[in-house]
């Protein structure tokens, strides 16, 4: 249930977003067009051709990580850290979000900006081995279910994105204000235009 809710809650982050940033979303579009073509079908083994579709999963995940503090660790020894005593059987949680935003790391940190996953931060993963960005953890807490929770997020954001067009109904900007819970949703209701954007046998073979 957790796994579900965390990965409905990503795809919600990473739409609202697009449709704030619509080149973003049409640049995500020209290169699932020419890596796959309107007539195509979109399968796992595809994503990895789209680099700039997972540096957009990044940037989300960056910005709106699933849960926005880490599980809780227990100290098992007395240890100074950061010029701080701390005594065993101290937990710690770790805030996700704000080490995510942090400007001494991420230029423009509250912007938009897959591209930084292409350039500045291209050795940036999201598997915890780098802690400016550890949206799943890290360690031998880490999510266990990350590799599954990525490939459905970047299978259906880049299915989504192939097959309609989505856009904003109101001519207000989409609202970004966050719920913080165990996951870090939305306050509002995202609501969405979708039209379809590939031929009428694209739909009826699925």
């Amino acid at each position: 249930m957790g796994g579900t809710d965390s990965t409905a809650v990503t795809l919600t982050w990473a739409l609202s977003l697009l449709l704030r940033n619509p080149l973003a979303m049409e640049k995500a579009k020209e290169e699932i067009d020419m890596h796959i073509g309107k007539d195509g079908w979109i399968k796992e083994s595809d994503i990895s051709k789209l680099v700039y579709l997972q540096a957009i999963v990044k940037e989300t995940l960056r910005l709106y990580p699933p849960a926005p503090l880490s599980s809780p660790r227990e100290f098992t020894q007395n240890c100074t850290l950061g010029g701080y005593h701390i005594k065993k059987g101290t937990r710690l949680m770790h805030n996700l979000w704000k080490i995510h935003r942090d400007p001494s790391v991420w230029s423009d940190p509250l912007e938009f900006k897959p591209e930084r996953f292409l350039s500045t931060h291209e050795h940036v993963d999201l598997r915890g081995r780098h802690f400016e960005l550890l949206p799943f953890g890290s360690g031998r807490r880490i999510c266990a279910g990350m590799s599954l929770g990525l490939n459905v997020i970047h299978f259906t954001l880049a299915n989504l994105l192939h097959s309609f067009d989505i856009s904003n109904p109101s001519t207000e900007p989409i609202d970004m204000t966050e719920f913080f819970g165990f996951t870090n949703t939305r306050a509002t209701p995202l609501e969405v235009l979708v039209k379809p954007r590939l031929s009428p046998n694209h739909y009826e073979a699925l």
